[in-house]
């Protein structure tokens, strides 16, 4: 008797359970749309004295902020925003194929031995901190790239992008995106690699039994199976990228222009940067236009992440 009542008591047991991890996964599940929102707020609250207050003030706020090369906050977040953008691709398309690569070697390609060592090195790189990263590109990559800069200047100069002449020191667009194509490189890599590991085998050993090179076998059954984590991986460090606030902030000098000359100082600013270059010195309203431009660039990176869910979802369809 007692033994039928235990295993009567189990199925109600496993019941409870699965109410309890249920509710636990619903109340983790509406606890990231709560903060969502709270975040939202926050960022529409503070800057509310911006939307809705005197626009004298605040057209004498932003004149301060930018030396009187703008006057509103669209003149001023503008090319703000495009600075953002524009450092960011940059960053995503100089690590994109470089991690791709790597991810395919450690997963692919490298000794057991060797793809583990190599492993641990790409998640130590995700790991430190950004203001290493700035410390190291002001310190020593912005002395040391010089020279490649000045000849990319003089027998590419042609090209809008590469017009010189090549600042010195190279404190410009095209060194900041090299410092951010470092920092993004690990997340990229290290996503793609878990994804390209998870290629059923079946499949690779299919296309090697009908021939395939090696390469082949990875162009046919690796790339198709992992592209929709490919693009998840371009899209976090793209979010990582735009968001980057210290490594820009010890590097790049800034400036206020619609400009795509890479090679120049002076020509952008990223919109997180000039917020904690600024925000130290600002008064109320002040913090209340910075926070504008946060907002911009919140709802930027919530676009972002929704392009990047459906690029996801169409991939893997």
């Amino acid at each position: 008797m007692s033994s039928q009542s235990k295993t009567a008591q189990q199925p109600v047991s496993g019941k409870n359970a699965d109410k309890v991890f249920k509710g636990v996964a619903y109340a983790c599940g509406i606890l990231i749309l709560v903060v969502l929102a709270a975040v939202a707020l926050f960022l529409l609250f503070r800057a509310w004295p911006l939307i809705g207050g005197d626009q004298k003030a605040n057209s004498d706020t932003i004149s301060n902020f930018t030396g009187g090369k703008a006057t509103s906050f669209w003149s001023y977040v503008g090319p703000l925003l495009f600075g953002t953008v524009l450092i960011s691709t940059l960053a995503l398309l100089i690590s994109f194929f470089v991690s791709v690569g790597i991810a395919l070697f450690i997963s692919h390609y490298a000794p057991k031995k060797l793809a583990t060592i190599l492993s641990y090195v790409v998640d130590l790189l995700a790991a430190i901190p950004s203001v290493i990263y700035g410390l190291w590109g002001g310190l020593v990559l912005v002395p040391a790239i010089y020279p490649f800069w000045n000849w990319v200047a003089k027998y590419l100069g042609w090209i809008p992008i590469f017009a010189g002449p090549a600042a010195n020191p190279s404190r410009t667009v095209a060194t900041v995106s090299v410092v951010l194509a470092v920092m993004i490189l690990p997340i990229i890599t290290s996503m793609s690699r878990d994804i390209f590991l998870q290629t059923p085998r079946l499949q690779e050993e299919a296309a090697l039994a009908l021939g395939a090179t090696k390469w082949e076998m990875v162009k046919l059954a690796v790339l198709p199976f992992g592209k929709s984590g490919v693009v998840s991986a371009s899209m976090l460090g793209l979010g990582r990228a735009l968001g980057e606030t210290m490594a820009v902030l010890m590097i790049l000098s800034p400036g206020l222009n619609y400009s795509v000359k890479l090679l120049q100082a002076s020509q952008n600013q990223t919109i997180a940067a000039n917020i904690a270059s600024q925000y130290p010195e600002a008064n109320d309203l002040g913090v209340s236009v910075l926070i504008g431009t946060g907002l911009v660039l919140f709802l930027i990176t919530f676009v972002v992440n929704f392009v990047a869910r459906k690029l996801t979802e169409k991939a893997s369809a």
